[in-house]
């Protein structure tokens, strides 16, 4: 069992975060849980890369001096699996917003599903989804977004290493990629769409790898607690 000590001297906890949570509820209540099996009032506790809500899996979390490492956790190679719907779109380029436009997908073939990954394997450009946490002016994106106000977003290089299409069922396919830090899931999605020549949308997204740290080793906030002394 994990001790005070343990935990100012600095842990790496891997994590897996429940769907439609965020990941500062999923630091906020580690902090909390080791607060209170400790009696204390005070202990450093962050995350090394943020998970949308609407997102699962691994979540790196880093207690007392391990919380000096986040940087370096969150700048490693990220690993996701999830599902795209092809034939529409939506703002926010996942679940998140209504569905705003429908497009034929009468021309797809499984040909053309495998051969357009290629052109998102190496480096790209990237539009951030305006429906973000990056900030600009002090605001962050979805603030704007939510206002209905118009903002200029730049692009950003991101490098994809691995992109594949892994199963095909209509409209829906599920899909694996390994990419670079900064890396949007959701705007790949609406790119991808894009080049297909037909719209696209997230609709399921997990992560399973950060660097060397593998979601099948990570455990639920609630199991973590479990460990906790009472």
């Amino acid at each position: 069992m994990q001790t005070l000590q343990d935990f100012s001297k600095g842990q790496v906890l891997l994590i897996d975060k429940p769907l439609n949570w965020t990941s500062f509820q999923a630091v906020n209540k580690l902090r909390w849980a080791i607060k209170q099996a400790f009696s204390i009032k005070k202990i450093k506790v962050g995350h090394a890369g943020t998970l949308d809500p609407l997102a699962t899996g691994l979540l790196v979390i880093c207690t007392g001096k391990m919380t000096k490492q986040i940087n370096t956790f969150q700048g490693q190679e990220k690993e996701y699996t999830g599902t795209f719907i092809l034939g529409s779109t939506t703002p926010s380029y996942d679940l998140e917003t209504e569905i705003d436009a429908h497009f034929s997908t009468d021309h797809i073939t499984e040909d053309l599903i495998h051969t357009t990954t290629k052109q998102f394997i190496g480096k790209i450009d990237q539009f951030p989804p305006v429906f973000s946490a990056i900030k600009k002016d002090g605001k962050r994106l979805y603030e704007f977004a939510r206002a209905g106000e118009a903002v200029e977003i730049k692009s950003r290089q991101v490098e994809i290493t691995e992109f594949e299409i892994t199963e095909i069922n209509e409209l829906q396919l599920k899909f694996r990629v390994v990419c670079s830090k900064g890396t949007y899931i959701r705007s790949l999605a609406h790119d991808y769409g894009k080049a297909l020549n037909t719209g696209a949308h997230l609709s399921e997204l997990r992560r399973t790898r950060i660097g060397e740290f593998k979601v099948e080793n990570a455990i639920t906030p609630e199991a973590f607690i479990a460990k906790l002394p009472l």
